[in-house]
């Protein structure tokens, strides 16, 4: 039996051994939320449901896929995944992409990816609307840890994008994209900001103009 007597507190976290976090996750009634583990601690955030929130995840995803697309990158894109190393850490980010060498690294029926057997994404992102100071804090130590080499921060009250290179379980704020040599952070925030003016057809057009 769980040592949990309660339904855990959502968007926060809290004390959990792991297999309270698993039997939680497992709930019904946590179905369609994400979960993350990290020191001890469970965080079991409910499925936003915001336009706005919504709204940059759709163009974050455009974005890259237009620009990876462009430069022939090899890449991968995985929409709320779960990243797994079990009994240790977990992670679901709102998008990651596996690139390059890496773009065929998961087989696909892959369900929960065992980071135990499978390297980490080359890049995370988080869309975070209530959520931008986890995700600027425990979440980045989290990504950190896990090897992700380079991991986003959409700020969606302010159309801003907060990237940050990952090296030696630390991170530096960076303007120009690592994994994907030459992608400005600039651009994606103008992205962001014309969105909110526009529609989405024509910031794929601005877009388009950018990257060619």
């Amino acid at each position: 039996m769980t040592s949990l007597q309660v339904k855990p507190r959502t968007d926060s976290w809290v004390l959990a051994t792991w297999d309270d976090y698993i039997n939680q996750l497992n709930d019904p009634i946590y179905q369609q939320a994400k979960g993350y583990y990290y020191k001890g601690h469970m965080r079991i955030e409910m499925s936003p449901v915001s336009f706005d929130h919504g709204q940059d995840h759709v163009i974050i995803i455009f974005a890259v896929n237009l620009f990876v697309a462009l430069k022939q990158i090899p890449a991968t894109g995985l929409d709320t995944t779960t990243f797994r190393k079990i009994g240790v850490r977990e992670c679901q980010p709102d998008v990651a992409y596996y690139l390059g060498e890496n773009a065929k690294t998961i087989p696909s029926g892959t369900g929960i990816v065992n980071l135990d057997q499978y390297p980490s994404p080359n890049l995370a992102i988080e869309i975070a609307r209530s959520s931008l100071l986890d995700d600027l804090g425990t979440k980045r130590s989290l990504y950190e840890e896990l090897g992700v080499n380079e991991y986003w921060v959409v700020d969606v009250q302010e159309a801003q994008l907060l990237a940050y290179s990952m090296m030696n379980q630390g991170s530096q704020r960076i303007q120009v994209s690592q994994v994907l040599p030459k992608l400005e952070v600039a651009v994606l925030e103008e992205a962001l900001q014309r969105s909110r003016q526009t529609n989405q057809a024509e910031v794929g057009a601005w877009l388009l103009s950018q990257f060619q």
